[in-house]
């Protein structure tokens, strides 16, 4: 068990001073490093979905895609570090309407994603979810949730389901510090902490949730202290290393599998705004860069990747070719499948006669 889930654990304060930048972590050391197969899983997972959102954006400026589109660049650390650490035939993962990279990062092909976002039959939720409601039940991911926080009390239910049918699985709930002050996500901490659920809560942390700074939004900006008041331990993780995400992940999976609840506050930083619709004026341009010069966490693995000399430039640039080739293809694809035929309007859903 890690020693923020003992019984009195330590108390642990964020750094004080400006929490809109991305705060230095100790470097991890070679003996708490993953092999090196799963670092470049790592590698290809967070450029797959660095180049997809890329991508996506292109195609939401040329009209292809339309609505509401959250793009996840500069977190790719975050769901690939998660997701790595789970027991994927039987963990659970929920995210909310920024759901692109977990979704490709739990395995879901890439050409259904994008058709997916463009509005097209072929798309994993028949074009009809759009960016904000996609589903992968073969991969055991459950969207996609448009509501603010929504998936907090269903990411619950389905640690209760586990629990329930004593499968050993659990659930990792994702979602950002805008929605960690909302209601419905205390009645679920107070629900997850009174059964024991199998439920780790995964706050990715962006400093700005729609466009206001956490220290004017949240009276209190350590977040992975939020479970307090019900018993839950927490703590926090440098979200722009892939690395470290991975190890605590995997430190506090056997306490939430054990013991029940657990907060994980994902400290990280998006470099695009609150959607496509949002030209971020909030914050300098100065700032934005600095994160992604000296905290990105996808320059960060490759540098550590060639400091071990387990890679070289021109492996990791390979790489990058092909991660673009698998995403143009999958652009391709979105744009020649066709729309949904009308009567898809009433399929899979509820209508009351």
């Amino acid at each position: 068990m890690c020693a923020a889930a003992r019984k009195g654990r330590r108390k642990k304060e964020a750094p004080a001073g400006d929490t809109t930048t991305v705060e230095s972590r100790k470097t991890t050391t070679p003996g708490e490093l993953p092999p090196r197969d799963k670092l470049f899983q790592f590698l290809r997972d967070m450029l797959l979905i660095r180049r997809f959102e890329e991508k996506a954006g292109q195609l939401y400026g040329m009209g292809i895609i339309a609505g509401f589109c959250h793009l996840y660049i500069g977190q790719e650390a975050v769901a690939t570090g998660v997701v790595h650490a789970l027991d994927r035939e039987r963990d659970t993962v929920i995210t909310s309407y920024r759901d692109h990279g977990h979704m490709l990062v739990c395995g879901t092909d890439p050409k259904l994603v994008m058709a997916e976002l463009a509005g097209r039959i072929t798309g994993c939720s028949k074009g009809k979810g759009g960016s904000m409601h996609m589903f992968d039940l073969k991969r055991n991911f459950y969207g996609g949730h448009g509501i603010v926080g929504a998936q907090v009390p269903i990411g619950t239910g389905l640690a209760f389901a586990h629990r329930y049918r004593q499968d050993g699985g659990l659930c990792a709930c994702f979602f950002g510090e805008g929605a960690a002050n909302q209601g419905q996500v205390y009645e679920a901490f107070n629900m997850a902490e009174l059964w024991k659920l199998p439920v780790l809560y995964v706050i990715e942390n962006n400093k700005y949730a729609m466009g206001t700074p956490l220290t004017r939004a949240t009276a209190q900006p350590d977040l992975y202290r939020r479970g307090e008041a019900f018993a839950i331990p927490g703590d926090f993780v440098d979200g722009m290393d892939v690395v470290a995400v991975y190890n605590k992940t995997r430190e506090v999976i056997p306490f939430v599998r054990e013991k029940g609840p657990f907060i994980l506050e994902a400290r990280t930083y998006r470099y695009r705004g609150h959607s496509m619709s949002d030209p971020a004026k909030y914050r300098s341009r100065e700032e934005v860069e600095e994160v992604r010069k000296h905290h990105d966490p996808i320059d960060q693995l490759r540098k550590l990747l060639l400091e071990h000399g387990w890679a070289t430039e021109a492996e990791l640039k390979e790489i990058d070719r092909e991660i673009r080739a698998v995403v143009n293809e999958a652009a391709r694809f979105a744009q020649d499948s066709p729309e949904p035929p009308a009567e898809e309007l009433w399929t899979d859903v509820y209508v009351e006669g």
